[in-house]
């Protein structure tokens, strides 16, 4: 396949990933496409189900990660926090003053899914665990990762997880 007819398809598969995320579908990323280099600001998650592409705010400290995503009355669709921790641990989360249902993504050291919290209900103080050996967490609007089908098992693709050690390393 020449170069152009390439640069075509991949311009095609790209209006028709844009297109779906007016749907209300993470901007997806299609295997024909090149993957972009990895980004602090985004995550690339691929699973049985397809790939997708967030935009982040990463929260990589004791005060990042205690406001997390308070406060906010929306969301992108395409967007998320991720959560990181030094060390994989313990992690529990709560909603204290945050406004809207979030999916909570709970993953290990290798960037792997480990766990999914769907629809967690904004407000609520129950404290919702993650499990033992949490690297990270990466929260998107409630209901998300049921829709995309992501779920346990799912990679997901960032600068904080070691190149020798990640699923899907940078």
């Amino acid at each position: 396949m020449g170069d152009s007819h390439q640069m075509k398809l991949q311009g095609t598969l790209w209006a028709l990933a844009v297109g779906a995320a007016g749907f209300g579908i993470a901007n997806v990323s299609v295997a024909a496409s090149s993957d972009p280099a990895c980004r602090e600001d985004q995550v690339q998650l691929r699973g049985d189900w397809g790939q997708a592409r967030f935009s982040i705010e990463l929260a990589d400290d004791e005060t990042e990660r205690a406001k997390g995503l308070m406060n906010r009355e929306v969301l992108p669709q395409s967007a998320g926090m991720l959560f990181v921790y030094d060390e994989p641990r313990e992690v529990g989360f709560w909603m204290k003053n945050t406004l809207i249902p979030l999916d909570m993504i709970f993953l290990d050291e290798t960037g792997t899914v480990v766990r999914v919290h769907a629809n967690a209900v904004p407000g609520d103080l129950t404290p919702i665990m993650g499990g033992a050996d949490i690297k990270a967490v990466l929260e998107i609007n409630g209901g998300l990762a049921a829709r995309m089908g992501i779920d346990a098992g799912t990679q997901l693709r960032h600068p904080s997880f070691a190149e020798g050690t990640a699923a899907w390393g940078c």
